[in-house]
């Protein structure tokens, strides 16, 4: 079970909160603009995007295969599981001379009930130039491991901030 924290901010009109989303998460479609940007590069456009909705997590964007640039993506060394997902590959990105190591990941056989991400690409906002949902800047789920990404649409707190290792 997740630990909540003492401070849970209440969301405004048009708000979500990520203490609001279910565990296990679900696969929710979006329909919004999403966008990648690297190395002056769009490497992803999409109104197809599948959002991961996780208790005390910002959302994380799924992208179909054929709305992102994948030849700009290389396989990397590195693997996670998640009890929930199954197993994740991942992908270093590299455009000219810029390389960015671990920037994308993938669940090319998710476990079921995650089905709707098989062969998508998640992108780390801290990782690439730019990322946004409907023309609105993203900002990186705060740490190194999660990769959700936070919009004016969601508040929070979030898991990865300091303090939340038990959350």
């Amino acid at each position: 079970m997740t630990r909540r924290p003492s401070h849970i901010v209440e969301p405004g009109p048009g708000q979500e909160s990520v203490w609001d989303y279910p565990r296990p998460p679900v696969c929710a479609p979006d329909g919004r603009l999403v966008t990648v940007l690297f190395a002056g590069r769009e490497i992803a456009r999409s109104n197809a995007a599948v959002r991961i909705l996780e208790t005390s997590h910002p959302p994380t964007f799924y992208i179909p295969p054929g709305d992102a640039q994948v030849g700009l993506l290389e396989p990397s060394r590195r693997s996670s599981f998640c009890e929930f997902k199954g197993q994740a590959v991942y992908y270093n990105l590299r455009v000219g001379g810029r390389l960015s190591e671990n920037a994308a990941w993938c669940y090319p056989q998710p476990l079921p009930g995650y089905e709707a991400i098989a062969g998508c690409f998640a992108f780390y906002a801290g990782r690439v130039d730019r990322c946004t949902v409907d023309g609105q800047m993203v900002e990186p789920q705060p740490g190194g491991f999660y990769g959700g990404w936070i919009t004016p649409d969601v508040v929070g707190p979030f898991k990865g901030e300091p303090g939340t290792d038990f959350w």
